[in-house]
């Protein structure tokens, strides 16, 4: 097949409780057809998605690295390594794995392997180029509390910013909403590949996340109407989970019982109940050390778990306090100082979070940044370098890779280089950790997303037909 486009898409689409956190791995997926005949009583008792994927893995002959460093996430750094993969997955990693008759063998002499790199916190697709109005689509700026909206319903799968993230080794993202509002709404995780709809990319059975959002940017948004102080914010997130904690009560007596109608529904309250239920992930927008901890009070107020602070510039502050916690951290390299609850942001955050013992993980919220983030981690794992902060290579790549995936609740199939594994992979031209490191080639589960050596694997949009010279513009 030539270079692609989404218009010749339809030919490749059908190839191939308290404290409580959800399990990492998600359940089974039920078939659509099935799930399309379920009221939405039924989807609460048996879990079957309301709006479910429809991605489908796209078939590829086996592949076997061979001859690079292999960079795993697991605490292994292979020099002269070998990995094979099959029928998307990973079968083997080591310095002695054979090749099949029928694998297609690169040589990767020089270069370096690594898990594909995840970003936790993008808007491609809801905030899509070229950047007008009318592809303005992130923040439902309406109200302080809109848990209801789901970015999904938002993203444009033909941003042609997508082809730049994947050439940057990127083979999974979480889309947020906006952070206008104290909740914004939910997230949804998408694997980067060539779609025509939103539920082509949707990961499937990941948890949905949901948007929250502390301190300045509610506070601005709302200055007129409230909330207008932190105090107002507070006050907020603890109005609509009272709100929760009645219509889940209500619910969970009807499915228990199953006497008389249903309750009625409430899309607001269905989201922040699942968030009660552990089955709703809370990815928390928080810069401040003093609000995180605030933040991580109400969780316990409510029973609830926060599974990520978001850019969080002063969580070496309170290091301690999220590795306590469980709750991971995921912020920039070197972003801070535009605004004053971004005043303290130090290069060392990534470091100091990762000596603590939380979870670090770097994140972009930036359709530039996605295309580098390799970047980001060399910059973040020098800086603590620089510092006499005690951290392995392995430690920098987790950020990107298994922290990253364990944020978004994929851990167990994806993020690390490992049997059994989905083969999300990436070739590096050279050590990732150089400013001179290009992705080469991208694996998306076992199929090859990207190629920057064959012109027939440089992917672009419609929207770019007609408009931009193929390519990816690296």
């Amino acid at each position: 097949m030539n270079r692609w486009t989404l218009a010749g898409l339809g030919l490749i689409a059908g190839c191939a409780s308290t404290g409580a956190q959800p399990a990492s791995s998600p359940a089974p997926r039920p078939d659509s057809a099935s799930a399309a005949s379920q009221t939405f009583a039924d989807t609460l008792s048996v879990d079957r998605p309301q709006y479910p994927s429809t991605y489908q893995r796209r078939t590829n002959p086996p592949v076997l690295i061979r001859n690079a460093t292999i960079l795993t996430a697991t605490g292994q750094e292979i020099p002269g390594g070998s990995l094979l993969m099959r029928d998307g997955k990973i079968v083997a990693v080591g310095t002695t794995v054979q090749a099949p008759a029928d694998a297609l063998v690169v040589d990767a002499t020089g270069k370096f392997v690594t898990p594909g790199i995840i970003d936790t916190h993008s808007h491609l697709g809801v905030y899509a180029a070229p950047g007008t109005q009318a592809e303005s689509d992130g923040n439902e700026a309406t109200n302080p509390n809109t848990a209801e909206v789901w970015a999904e319903h938002s993203i444009w799968p033909h941003d042609p910013q997508i082809p730049l993230a994947i050439a940057g080794g990127v083979t999974v993202m979480q889309v947020l909403p906006g952070s206008a509002n104290l909740i914004g709404g939910r997230s949804a995780i998408v694997r980067l590949v060539p779609a025509r709809t939103v539920q082509e990319m949707k990961f499937p059975d990941a948890a949905y996340g949901v948007k929250f959002a502390c301190g300045e940017n509610p506070k601005r948004v709302y200055q007129s109407r409230g909330p207008s102080t932190r105090m107002g914010n507070m006050a907020g997130y603890r109005s609509a989970f009272i709100q929760a904690e009645q219509y889940r009560s209500r619910w969970d007596k009807w499915l228990k019982d199953r006497k008389g109608d249903p309750p009625a529904r409430d899309l607001k309250l269905e989201t922040l109940a699942d968030v009660l239920r552990g089955k709703i992930y809370v990815q928390n927008h928080c810069y401040r050390g003093d609000e995180m901890a605030q933040m991580l009070d109400l969780a316990k107020e409510f029973g609830f778990t926060i599974r990520s602070f978001h850019h969080a510039i002063e969580a070496y502050k309170v290091a301690d306090l999220l590795a306590g916690a469980g709750t991971a951290g995921s912020v920039w390299a070197d972003w801070g100082g535009f605004k004053m609850e971004a005043f303290d942001q130090i290069l060392e955050n990534l470091a100091l979070l990762t000596k603590a013992g939380a979870r670090a993980v770097l994140h972009t919220d930036s359709p530039d940044g996605i295309q580098r983030m390799n970047q980001d981690m060399a910059k973040a794992y020098y800086a603590g370098v620089r510092a006499g902060i005690p951290l392995t290579r392995d430690q920098a790549i987790r950020w990107v890779t298994a922290n990253a995936a364990w944020a978004l609740g994929i851990d167990q199939l994806t993020g690390t280089l490992e049997a059994g594994k989905m083969a999300d992979v990436v070739l590096w031209s050279a050590d990732p950790f150089s400013v001179y490191a290009k992705a080469e080639k991208v694996w998306n589960e076992g199929w090859l997303a990207f190629d920057r050596l064959d012109p027939k694997k440089l992917y672009w949009t419609d929207f770019n037909l007609g408009q931009t010279a193929p390519g990816v513009g690296r």
